[in-house]
This record gives structure tokens, sequence and C-alpha cells, in this order.
């Protein structure tokens, strides 16, 4: 009986010795695809923020209704490329395409440091928010600040397409703040973070009259009325502006005092 016993014993740990090896298997290599979707995960989340803000991203990410689509309070900012039609008759598009790639780093850059998001580009325009996902008192001010940065780093990114034997580039910053209808939009296949509403079209419209007005930043009196004493500006001449009854009231940016 003894022996019997010892036997089934035996043969019992046998049977958990060959599960424990067995099951500790398959955890490893769950483990492991577990490491790999992670990776891969990371790795998509870090693609997906190149065509949408991170903290949209993150927020999709962690709950896909965590951003309600309401209305909101925003500073909208317009850039275009000047004389982009022509430069683009008379370049090469390769390199065409290396020179607006360089140049929408360069605004980009400029524009996340003053707690801007680029919400899209529009062959040589960017549109870019201030506001737009989180409450910000500053908006105004951080988008006149931002153009300003722009336009200073745009003297830099000239200097080094001088350097390369290429032509330089000019361009023209509207800025408008207002109400704007904010969310998720699109399809099913394909959805992006944007806004829109009046104030969108008159910041368009804004960047327009920069080359009536012979400047490279315009503002409204709306975003005027955000700014503080340290900001230089020049008051142009009502200008008639499509989509609107009466002439729209413009400033110059010349400069800030910090």
């Amino acid at each position: 009986m003894t022996g019997f016993v010892a036997a089934a014993t035996g043969a019992l740990a046998i049977v958990f010795g060959i599960a424990y090896f067995v099951v500790r298997g398959r955890v490893a290599g769950l483990e492991q695809r577990l490491r790999h979707a992670h990776t891969k995960l990371e790795e998509l989340e870090r693609s997906f923020q190149r065509f949408a803000p991170p903290e949209v991203v993150e927020r999709l990410a962690a709950d896909n209704m965590a951003i309600e689509p309401g209305a909101r309070e925003v500073t909208v900012l317009f850039a275009d490329v000047q004389g982009f039609t022509t430069m683009s008759e008379q370049l090469d598009p390769v390199v065409l395409v290396e020179m607006l790639n360089g140049y929408f780093h360069a605004m980009d850059t400029a524009i996340g440091a003053h707690h801007g998001r680029i919400s899209k580009f529009m062959g040589d325009g960017l549109m870019a928010l201030f506001g737009a996902i989180d409450a910000n008192p500053w908006k105004a001010q951080d988008a006149v600040r931002a153009a300003l940065a722009m336009r200073a780093a745009l003297v830099t990114y000239n200097a080094t397409l001088q350097e390369q034997g290429r032509p330089s580039l000019a361009i023209g910053v509207g800025i408008h703040s207002g109400v704007v209808f904010a969310g998720v939009m699109g399809s099913q296949r394909l959805k992006e973070f944007t806004v829109i509403g009046d104030v969108v079209n008159t910041a368009a419209r804004i960047e327009g009259l920069t080359r009536k007005h012979e400047t490279d930043i315009l503002i409204t009196q709306a975003v005027r009325d955000g700014l503080d004493e340290r900001f230089s500006l020049r008051a142009m001449e009502p200008t008639p502006v499509k989509g609107k009854a009466e002439p729209v009231m413009t400033f110059a940016v010349d400069g800030f005092e910090a």
C-alpha cells in the first residue's frame, strides 16, 4: 500500500510538473504577445499624433467620447505662403515639397511653443487653433505671439533656403477669435478633430487681407481685445470682407515687448 501511494504521489508530481511547465510556457508566450501588442500600440499612437493633436489622441485612446463636441471660445490662426502658385510653376515638385515640409516644420514648432496646435494643412496653407481642446484664457495672446514666432522662424528658414540656392518664402497670417463648433468629425473611415463656424471663415478672410494691407500679420478687434499693452499694433483702414455686412477693422502686429 505504501509503495502504491508513493508511486501515485510520484506520478502526480510528474503531472503537476508537466502542467507547470506547459502553463509557464503559455504565460511566457502570452506576455511576449502582450509586449508586442503594446509596442505596436505605442507606434500607432505616435503615428496618429502626426495627424491629430497629441491631446486628442490620448483622450480618444482612453475614451472615444472624452472630447465632447460643442461650442467653444477659440482663437483661429490662418497662414498662407504668398505667391505659391507662381513658385509651384517654376520649381521641381520634389524641391517644392521639400521646401514646404521644412516650412511646415518651422511653423509647427513656433505654434506649439505658444500652446497652439495645427488643425490641418491645406496645400501651402495651415490652420492652427488656440483654446480648442482645453479652455485657455490667454488664447489671443498665445496666437499673436505664435504669429510673431512664425515671423522670426521664417527669417531663419529663408536663410537656409538661400544657402541652398532656393527662393525665399513670404507668408500672410490672419487671426480671429470667437465661438466655434469643435469636435471629432468625418465619416466612418476617416475622422479629424476640427472646428467650424463663421470665426474660421473670418480668420481665413483676414489672412487674405494681408496682401491688401501689405503686412504679414493681421488681427481682428476680437483678438485685440484679448491683448495687453506689450503688443505693438497699427490700425488698418476698415475693409469689406466677403460674408460681412460691415467693413472689418484689423490691426497689423509690429512686435511684442516682453
